[in-house]
């Protein structure tokens, strides 16, 4: 019979191979005969974590930790199960905890940074990161350089400067593992269809892609042949697809990046269009591989790639002032209106009243996923809430259905004097039940620097206005874009003292609850006979753009 310690060793070593069903029963029978042996409590819980049983997991390590609270790998552990299940005010407490006690670990500082993002911390995000890639090369590096590339234009602290800086860092990094792409001839005189190939890991996603279905539904086939490469759902009817007869859909989930390179370019396709960006980075080098003569990124995209592969990106003239184009590694195209105009192709709820009306003060209320919920923003948001007392403030994401992420919310409104009981927090919900939460809300608000796209869609949709400001990026303007197309101008403020004044000015104002029923009352009408939904016209401003770049002058 094996001592503790020759237990330990054993488990170790076979833990280290991953999940093992006889590790976790030889540390079940041992932790049964050592009880308050804390090493091998933490690697009893290091067994479960890695089978999966996260609840369990996580009573062990808080057990191993009442035997040893100096334990780092139980801090760790605790840490990593916590962040595993969503519980990211849980996750930082443990792995401050942790570093407190071996600040050279970074790999706990890395996973520190996935929760502090999580939470809508993206600046301290960013210093993990940065403290992982200054510490010089490691297994974390690449990997640490390329989520500063993904999450820096949501950082307060960040500019456009600092966003192009740290994307061309990661892509050339990326680059130099490739070599010298292959320059693809442009298409040749005119006489056959262009073909335009849109690459998407979310064409099944019918509330996020409500932008490409009403523009892409509309392509003149005649003079377009349309190509889909989808990873994950096939475009369908359901997603909001019209499902053409004439279109290719090629399924690419298991295809590589070299591969798929090679395919594309069988395919003949001569303008690519990327709707991911780094929302689906594992396909960034794709582009790096030049797999079409033009390749350009439109939809999700809100700030330069920083890939020399990319040779145009699609905005409109809200989102990128023509001062800013210096900070783009592409050519801009603008297109007239909204680059992101919007059909809604599903059933969703009848809109409502303004609860104001029945209640009496005013409910704002913002649905933006957390990580978009920064320091600046709640920061904001609480100089509303002093400057109207009576108001409350509904937040709704997926991560507040946890405890421990609540109170991490909570406790950053507390530092600006905001009491709990005035903090209202939901978390996710089946999408129809989800838009219909908006029957709370009087005015939403807008996060920033890294604002809303499809949740300003879907308050504008349910009647509720969205109040904004001119952010000082592409990603602080997209809300901006959609309500300066829908006529919205005066939802839309200069700056963000504007912004807190005029939302405290509406939460006071005895003309307000009158106000806002009428307009939510109209708001979808307008919509609908406003550019922020002509996804016919979007599409022919693509088309004009896309026949320009296949016959006009290159990029470098």
């Amino acid at each position: 019979m094996l001592s503790a310690a020759g237990v330990l060793a054993w488990t170790t070593e076979r833990l280290a191979k991953g999940a093992d069903s006889e590790a976790l029963a030889a540390l079940a029978e041992a932790v049964a005969r050592f009880p308050n042996d804390a090493a091998l409590a933490v690697r009893h819980a290091d067994a479960l974590h890695l089978g999966g049983q996260l609840t369990t997991a996580a009573a062990e390590y808080r057990r191993a930790l009442l035997l040893d609270p100096a334990t780092v790998d139980g801090w760790n552990g605790l840490g990593c199960a916590e962040l595993a299940r969503g519980a990211y005010g849980e996750t930082a407490r443990c792995l401050r905890r942790a570093l407190a006690l071996q600040p050279d670990r970074l790999d706990i500082r890395f996973n520190l940074g996935k929760a502090l993002f999580e939470l809508g911390e993206v600046d301290a995000a960013i210093e993990c990161y940065r403290t992982v890639v200054e510490a010089g090369p490691s297994p974390l590096t690449g990997d640490a350089l390329a989520t500063i590339a993904r999450i820096i234009p949501g950082a307060s602290a960040a500019d456009n400067a600092a966003v192009l800086k740290a994307r061309r860092a990661w892509a050339r990094g990326e680059a130099k593992t490739l070599g010298s792409p292959r320059r693809r001839p442009a298409p040749g005189p005119g006489g056959k269809k262009l073909r335009v190939g849109y690459v998407s890991a979310f064409f099944g996603d019918r509330h996020w892609m409500k932008p490409v279905w009403a523009a892409v539904n509309n392509h003149d086939r005649a003079r377009f042949e349309i190509h889909f490469f989808f990873d994950a759902k096939a475009p369908d009817a359901e997603g909001g697809y019209r499902d053409f007869a004439e279109d290719y859909v090629h399924d690419v989930r298991s295809a590589p990046n070299d591969r798929l390179a090679e395919y594309i370019a069988r395919c003949g396709i001569d303008i690519l269009v990327d709707l991911n960006g780094y929302s689906h980075p594992s396909r960034l080098d794709l582009f790096m591989r030049r797999p079409a003569p033009v390749i350009v990124g439109w939809f999700n995209m809100f700030a330069t790639t920083g890939i020399d592969g990319f040779d145009y990106i699609v905005g409109d003239d809200a989102v990128i002032p023509p001062d800013e184009e210096r900070f783009y590694s592409e050519g801009v195209l603008r297109v007239p209106g909204s680059y992101l105009a919007f059909n809604v192709l599903y059933p969703v709820p009848e809109v409502t009243p303004p609860p104001v009306l029945a209640i009496g003060s005013l409910t704002f209320g913002c649905f933006c996923s957390q990580y978009k919920i920064t320091d600046e923003t709640i920061a904001a948001f609480a100089a509303i809430l002093r400057g109207a007392p009576q108001a409350r403030l509904l937040l709704k994401s997926r991560p507040l259905a946890d405890e421990s992420n609540r109170a991490a919310v909570q406790a950053r409104f507390a530092r600006h004097g905001i009491a709990a009981e005035r903090i209202l927090m939901d978390g996710p919900a089946e999408h129809f039940a989800f838009l219909a939460a908006y029957a709370r809300v009087d005015i939403a608000l807008d996060a920033f620097p890294y604002s809303g796209g499809t949740t300003t869609m879907e308050a504008l949709w349910q009647g509720v206005p969205v109040l904004t400001f001119n952010g000082d990026r592409w990603a602080a303007r997209t809300s901006r874009s959609l309500l300066l197309a829908a006529g919205l101008d005066a939802w839309c403020l200069a700056d963000r003292d504007a912004f807190v004044a005029q939302a405290i000015a509406l939460a006071r104002s005895p003309t307000t609850p009158a106000e806002l029923a009428a307009l939510r009352g109209s708001l979808r009408q307008r919509l609908v006979a406003s550019p922020a939904c002509d996804g016919a016209a979007l599409c022919r401003a693509l088309e004009r753009l896309y026949e320009e770049i296949a016959i006009g002058p290159r990029r470098p």
